[in-house]
């Protein structure tokens, strides 16, 4: 006799939509008795749809509080719904771009990924579940909103209690599940497929031999912070044991289910102390990774910041560094739209195409499968390529390595001399954090009819004057499958091409965060301003912004919670 299947009656939760990446609330919520397990089942039911019966998922997740939980849920939610098998992290750890390579290696039908990012964990912090589909990709708006749907209808739930598997083991598990037959939990290395990935996509023994040596006859020093976060592991397999990195800079790579207490947000603010010590001026570079390790920031020595904008554009200029692009034909590049344009510069140059997205990778997703571009990211330290259809943050710290083994220059010479070649995008980002949802709300009502008022006026701050050329809410049509996103940003766009941008973010668990993007273009024959602070060069800018939104006034916030 097969285990037995438990249909569960339960009510709907109300704001069980997912968000930009998933459903991200704090950990109480999805505590509520039946709170996971409704979700769980709304994106069996609407992720997989007709494909439900016989169906493979990745599972994984980036150890925060409630991890294993859920991974329990899920594999025994999956067993009740007919899917033949489940690929599983051990102790249900994945990283997030980890995820999406075994979705694509294994060409199962997608994976369940347990991450609120770059949120905090623990107890009273967040958690999320996302599903990606079966290119390896975050799932499209459809998709998204059929599972919503569901949430919203739910009645019932089914459920196989008497599945138990022990996660901690490697190892491959059989069940024999009541009127669907063979269910399959396979228990794998968390760490061996990407690791293996890398490996094949970048000349490892160049870079090691680089870190060896360094440009000047010296090791390499790099510091990397994993921020307690789901890196840790594969940062330690990675740069210690194959790259030979000094283990001792290799910081917080044990992963914790409340990331050691730390916000795992790779920004300037919430890795201060990486940010401390480069400006010492004893190591040549550093990198911080998020929570699901999607994310990254890099460093150069004295703690020079490379902005997410100009990052991507570096490795753009400088891509067939990278072994696994030298016989791939690239043809072009994306960015999300509050990204900074220098990655277009480099693509107009390179006679490429360069695509602008909403924010959101699965808008990137279209566009690789469909064979348009093979680089892309997004100003939120996001930074990826054709390899998964996730960000990924290790595959950006190593792409920037390789780019140096060939180069044999330092990070800021790098960039500088790119400034030099193409101009600088100068950006930077202010993030007002948990502000009360309703008065971001107010806000942003304001501030399309304030924006859409402002075309053909002139703005001035600090004796700085702008002319409003263009004002809009952001809409993108996508140039694979026709479908159109509406609402993706009120941008007011000045004669010098100037920007701002404003936009409430999906990635938050609480309240809303509002989030203030500005950034100008310095032409290259400009050699003052191309060295001056991003601050001293936009503050005027920021000034225009800050009193066209009325941010104070609706908010009472006198100041950002984060500034990148």
């Amino acid at each position: 006799m097969g285990v037995q299947v438990q249909k569960v009656g339960t009510k709907s939760f109300a704001g069980q939509k997912p968000g930009t990446s998933g459903l991200r609330k704090r950990v109480p919520e999805f505590q509520q008795e039946h709170y996971t397990e409704n979700f769980v089942q709304a994106v069996l039911d609407g992720g997989l749809g007709s494909k439900k019966k016989g169906s493979t998922l990745v599972v994984g997740g980036d150890g925060r509080f409630l991890c294993k939980e859920a991974v329990n849920a899920i594999i025994q939610i999956s067993a009740a719904n007919g899917l033949s098998r489940l690929v599983v992290g051990q102790d249900g750890f994945l990283s997030t771009p980890a995820v999406s390579s075994l979705i694509r290696n294994l060409k199962v039908d997608g994976g369940i990924i347990l991450t609120a990012s770059h949120n905090p964990g623990g107890p009273k912090g967040d958690f999320g579940i996302k599903f990606n589909c079966d290119n390896g990709g975050p799932a499209p708006d459809h998709i998204t909103d059929a599972i919503y749907k569901i949430t919203t209808e739910i009645s019932s739930y089914s459920i196989c209690r008497d599945v138990v598997v022990d996660t901690g083991v490697i190892g491959h598990y059989e069940f024999d599940i009541e009127g669907s037959g063979k269910f399959v939990v396979d228990v794998i290395d968390s760490v061996e497929d990407y690791v293996e990935l890398m490996k094949s996509i970048f000349d490892f023994p160049a870079i090691r031999e680089y870190i060896k040596s360094g440009s000047g006859g010296s090791e390499l020093r790099v510091l990397i912070d994993s921020m307690h976060g789901a890196t840790g592991p594969y940062v330690s397999t990675i740069f210690n044991d194959l790259l030979g990195c000094n283990g001792s800079d290799l910081l917080r790579t044990v992963p914790k289910p409340d990331f050691g207490g730390c916000h795992p947000d790779p920004n300037l603010t919430y890795a201060k102390d990486l940010v401390d010590r480069l400006k010492v001026g004893e190591v040549d570079m550093g990198a911080a990774f998020d929570g699901d390790g999607d994310r990254n920031m890099i460093l150069g020595k004295n703690a020079f910041f490379v902005c997410p904008s100009d990052s991507l554009a570096v490795i753009a200029n400088h891509i067939q560094c990278i072994p696994y692009f030298k016989n791939r034909n690239v043809v072009g590049f994306a960015r999300s739209m509050p990204t900074a344009a220098a990655v277009d510069l480099v693509a107009k140059k390179k006679g490429l195409q360069a695509y602008e997205t909403p924010t959101g990778w699965k808008y990137f997703g279209n566009l690789m499968d469909d064979g348009r571009i093979a680089l892309c990211g997004e100003e939120s330290f996001g930074t990826g390529s054709i390899h998964i259809r996730e960000k990924d943050g290790i595959w950006a710290l190593l792409a920037w390595l390789q780019i140096l083994s060939v180069q044999k220059k330092s990070v800021e010479t790098i960039v500088r001399e790119h400034w030099a070649e193409y101009g600088r995008n100068v950006f930077t980002r202010y993030d007002y954090e948990n502000v009360e949802s309703g008065g971001a709300n107010l806000l942003m009502t304001f501030l399309e009819a304030s924006v859409n008022a402002s075309k053909g006026k002139e703005l001035s701050a600090n004796g700085v004057t702008y002319k409003v050329a263009l004002t809009d809410n952001f809409e993108y049509t996508d140039p694979v499958d026709g479908s159109i996103a509406k609402k993706q940003g009120l941008r007011v766009i000045f004669e010098d091409g100037s920007r701002l941008v404003f936009r409430l973010s999906g990635t938050g668990s609480a309240g809303a965060t509002i989030r203030l993007y500005v950034d100008s273009y310095v032409s290259p024959d400009d050699k003052t301003k191309l060295n001056a602070s991003a601050q001293d060069l936009l503050r005027p800018l920021v000034l225009i912004a800050l009193d066209l939104c009325k941010m104070e006034q609706f908010t009472g916030r006198k100041a950002p919670t984060v500034i990148t």
